[in-house]
């Protein structure tokens, strides 16, 4: 059984479908934790990082490290610019703090998958940093910035939506972040008017993203498998009866190629049953239920929704509140 301690995202954790002995929201010292959990008999504890006093600074993550076992923490991380700084998710690593996300989505996979090393190795910098003190450190000029978040969609079924979904997802986010998109090889963009779209060769992906390391997020229209570029992936499936056979006719593993992969149904009409069929069928989890959508509309509920799910968690704080995205 798992413990949730929750505060920005409360609503988010509480919706997991995840085996919870004990809940608690609000801010909390790493010490009045310890004094309610410290002799707690517990599968995993899900912190909410908002749900930490003074979270930004590392001491209060290395005071957390030292009193309960790190192989148990799910650090969920909210979109503040330290947190999700190369120098703070340096630290966490060197804090043995594996398992850590900024998607809630992603919880159940880390409670029976937890991370190891190996797989966060690559946000600790050994060398990049000059050491100060434990929680102040400088950059060194040499180590440059890279791009928060750099998102591909992909389409597995045959024109499944990719470029739609990017321009969609872009003009949506551009409202709470700093948003780049590119398309791969193609020039379909050009007939959306918008003079921020960017039509770029495959050969010049790395360069581009490295040429913009000032944004939040860079939505990329994966035209090829580039997927290495990138730091996760949504692989779009049209789920229409020909559209599927053809795909599994052409390539009968791959939905075990994609196991554990973000698969979203786009232009689907499929009900929650019928996804629930679906993923028994094809032995998958399907990440998102995506329906037809109007690309002439800016704002609305279904794209927020959906965003909102890998992570964006400022579209959740707009004005209207968290539960006008769902109305």
């Amino acid at each position: 059984m798992n413990i949730v301690i929750a505060n920005k995202y409360q609503m988010l954790l509480n919706s997991l479908d995840i085996d919870i002995i004990k809940s608690i929201n609000g801010i909390f010292t790493v010490e009045e934790l310890v004094a309610q959990f410290s002799n707690f008999y517990f599968n995993k504890m899900i912190i909410d990082i908002t749900a930490l006093k003074d979270y930004e600074d590392i001491n209060v993550i290395q005071s957390l490290s030292l009193n309960f076992d790190m192989q148990k923490i799910i650090l969920v991380l909210n979109d503040s610019e330290r947190v999700n700084s190369p120098i703070f998710l340096s630290q966490l690593v060197s804090l043995g703090i594996y398992n850590f996300t900024n998607n809630v989505n992603n919880i159940p996979f880390l409670i029976n998958n937890p991370n190891s090393y190996k797989d966060v190795a690559q946000f600790q910098n050994l060398s990049g940093f000059k050491e100060s003190k434990l929680n102040e450190y400088i950059p060194d000029n040499n180590v440059g910035k890279i791009a928060r978040k750099v998102i591909g969609f992909y389409n597995v079924t045959e024109h499944a939506g990719s470029t739609t979904l990017v321009y969609l997802a872009k003009i949506h986010l551009e409202k709470y972040y700093k948003v780049k998109a590119v398309e791969i090889d193609k020039d379909d963009f050009e007939y959306f008017g918008d003079k921020d779209l960017e039509s770029i060769s495959s050969m010049d992906l790395n360069n581009y993203i490295s040429l913009n390391q000032d944004a939040d997020v860079i939505l990329v229209d994966l035209n090829a498998n580039l997927t290495s570029a990138c730091d996760e992936v949504i692989y779009l499936m049209e789920p229409g009866i020909i559209k599927l056979n053809k795909l599994i006719k052409e390539n009968n593993h791959v939905f075990t190629e994609l196991k554990n992969e973000k698969i979203v149904l786009n232009r689907s009409v499929l009900t929650e049953k019928d996804v629930q069929d679906f993923e028994k069928e094809s032995n998958s989890k399907i990440f998102y239920n995506l329906p037809n959508v109007d690309d002439k509309k800016d704002n609305q509920s279904i794209i927020n929704s959906f965003l909102l799910a890998l992570g964006f968690s400022r579209i959740g704080e707009s004005s209207g509140g968290l539960f006008d995205i769902f109305n």
